[in-house]
């Protein structure tokens, strides 16, 4: 049996150890036929010549071969990040289990760790701090049971809220609005918008008393109104003030030119998983691209590619949250909410302004 990569890949990997990218750790594992020994893609030892190295498919496969692991990386355990990122994927199980908030300390102690190291590398694997996870939890949880029919002051307390006083000075940021509105699909929520066209073909652009809820794009307004009425199915939708054709002007200024600065409030609501993601996408730089196993990896959570792909097919904020800038594995543009072609004409405009 052939144990090794194919010749054509060969070039990535190596250049992957040359940069001792940890991302490529547990992908694969490289040989030193001079040494006899075997070494993740980051192992800190000296680069031997590219003409003494083999690559395989794992620790097994090379030892098979007849080389032994490296003591120094030790490939055949587990790797240092996935043992970080495992210890925070407890911390955040043990949140789930827990309906009343725990504070900094107590859940750094629960999984063998530093309040400061704990605190750094949770907000670096999940996007948040643990507060604001713990923030976006409850707020999951009392969507979900106000979805249910529950009583407000029993979903209230059931979602870890410590009274309904508590839940009260929270409920903006929380919901978007009360819970009773919520619990009736944001019935009395009233939402200004306007539709036009730009470069990119029309838009409709939505507020709320909170900020910008929504930015979709297509071929036609009447489309785009129908769209939002699903999204926002209880709310009272009026068309826009002074002050809001203000905001419309800014949010038009930036479809036409995706990249630039944008400090209008977002009304961004969504699940913290979707939250992570989003803020992932933000973090994309103008005129550049991830894949979406990129972003699964970047929020920790690289088995979730598909969920990924979900969060981003979700997205109510055209261009501001920028999904049209993941795109598949292979750098093939696909799978865009507002057309295909659509997110190539995003990506050339985005090109051609970092040329300028």
């Amino acid at each position: 049996m052939n144990h090794f990569f194919d010749k054509a890949n060969d070039e990535s990997r190596w250049q992957a150890v040359e940069t001792r990218d940890s991302r490529a750790d547990g992908q694969f594992v490289f040989a030193v036929k001079t040494t006899g020994i075997c070494c993740r893609p980051s192992c800190s030892a000296r680069h031997p010549l590219r003409k003494n190295v083999l690559f395989f498919e794992s620790v097994d496969a090379a030892v098979d071969a007849g080389f032994r692991p490296c003591k120094r990386c030790q490939p055949d355990k587990q790797a240092p990040e996935q043992q970080r990122i495992d210890r925070i994927t407890q911390a955040c199980r043990i949140l789930e289990a827990s309906n009343d908030s725990i504070v900094l300390a107590d859940l750094a102690s629960q999984v063998a760790m530093s309040p400061f190291h704990f605190h750094r590398l949770f907000k670096q694997v999940t996007g948040l701090t643990p507060h604001a996870w713990q923030k976006a939890l409850r707020a999951k949880r009392l969507r979900a049971q106000l979805a249910q029919g529950e009583p407000v002051t029993r979903a209230v307390f059931d979602a870890g809220f410590q009274s309904e006083s508590n839940y009260y000075q929270q409920a903006d940021k929380v919901l978007g609005m009360t819970a009773k509105q919520y619990r009736q699909g944001g019935d009395r929520t009233v939402i200004q918008f306007v539709v036009g066209s730009c470069r990119l073909g029309a838009f409709l652009v939505a507020q709320s008393e909170r900020g910008i809820c929504a930015i979709l794009l297509g071929n036609e307004a009447k489309t785009l109104i129908a769209e939002l009425e699903t999204l926002f199915p209880h709310s009272a939708l009026m068309a826009g003030d002074e002050l809001f054709a203000q905001n419309v002007a800014q949010v038009v200024s930036l479809l036409e030119r995706p990249g630039q600065q944008f400090d209008l409030p977002l009304d961004i609501q969504g699940t913290a998983f979707q939250q992570q993601v989003w803020q992932a996408l933000r973090d994309i730089p103008a005129g550049q691209t991830a894949s979406y196993r990129d972003i699964a990896e970047r929020i920790g959570k690289p088995q979730a590619v598909r969920a990924v792909a979900g969060a981003c097919a979700a997205n109510k904020l055209a261009v501001i949250i920028p999904c049209h800038r993941v795109v598949r594995n292979d750098g093939a543009i696909s799978g865009y909410r507002w057309g295909v072609e659509r997110k190539r004409q995003l990506l050339k405009i985005e090109a051609e302004q970092q040329g300028e």
